[in-house]
């Protein structure tokens, strides 16, 4: 990677279908690496970067990454699901990524490595805008972390989409919610598909925390969604269409994340 001139292939789930009839550049296939595989217990969690989104689904793991799991069925169908990777989920940066909103809400940390060293990149740093990542040509995503601190509470992960697979999404909602007797403890809160990168909804979060769970999903307010996100019209749906969706799939997942 240091030489310059490759490209990174793991399940090729997005290279290839985006190179057209030949590959450009010579690319390096990462899945053998031994560093990049599994999920483990480093102070938190840690998932290779070449570990598939069958894999996650597959694998016992907190409440916490209920979300993520749930993502994780809905990403492709099962052939992509059984080679796609969450590296390759995060590095292609589209703003319709579903992995993206529930790692947001897990405080995801993108482990980067190269000739010259590691470095950590918080997730909602990494990803900077469609297509675009804070990666360098001479590394690779080995994996992504999540702190312990937010292995707590339950998540969710709700998408809409013409239809229920094989589908890109419309928009997408993902919680992840805290609760001690009855009241809202931690609350975070992610949407995708809505603005250029997924992004976290921080006017709905202050809003809800400390609030009692009952009744929760009645205190949101158009404005905090609004306020945070930037959908566009395209082919799958106009902007405002997508603004309430996100409004109505929040009230759902709050629902699911405080029951």
């Amino acid at each position: 990677m240091a030489g310059g001139g490759w490209d990174v292939l793991a399940g090729g789930t997005d290279v290839y279908p985006g190179a057209g009839a030949q590959l450009r550049r010579s690319v390096v296939d990462v899945t053998g690496i031994v560093e990049m595989q599994g999920i483990t217990q480093q102070d938190g969690l840690r998932i290779g970067g070449a570990v598939t989104w069958a894999e996650i689904a597959a694998t016992p793991l907190p409440a916490a990454l209920a979300g993520l799991q749930r993502a994780a069925v809905q990403v492709g169908g099962r052939q992509v699901q059984n080679v796609g990777t969450i590296a390759g989920n995060l590095c292609n940066a589209s703003p319709a990524a579903d992995g993206v909103p529930p790692l947001l809400t897990l405080d995801a940390v993108v482990e980067l490595d190269s000739a010259n060293g590691r470095r950590d990149v918080p997730l909602a740093e990494f990803i900077l805008a469609p297509r675009r990542t804070d990666r360098r040509p001479d590394e690779l995503v080995v994996a992504v972390r999540i702190p312990q601190r937010a292995l707590g509470g339950k998540g969710v992960f709700l998408k809409l989409g013409a239809r229920a697979h094989l589908v890109i999404s419309i928009a997408s909602v993902a919680v992840r919610c805290v609760t001690n007797e009855g009241i809202v403890t931690e609350i975070m809160i992610a949407a995708g598909a809505c603005s250029p990168v997924p992004c976290r909804l921080p006017i709905i979060e202050a809003a809800l925390l400390g609030a009692p769970v009952a009744g929760l999903a009645g205190r949101i307010r158009a404005e905090g969604i609004t306020a945070s996100l930037s959908p566009i019209d395209d082919v799958r749906a106009p902007a405002g269409y997508r603004l309430e969706a996100v409004a109505e799939l929040l009230r759902r997942a709050l629902e699911g994340a405080a029951g």
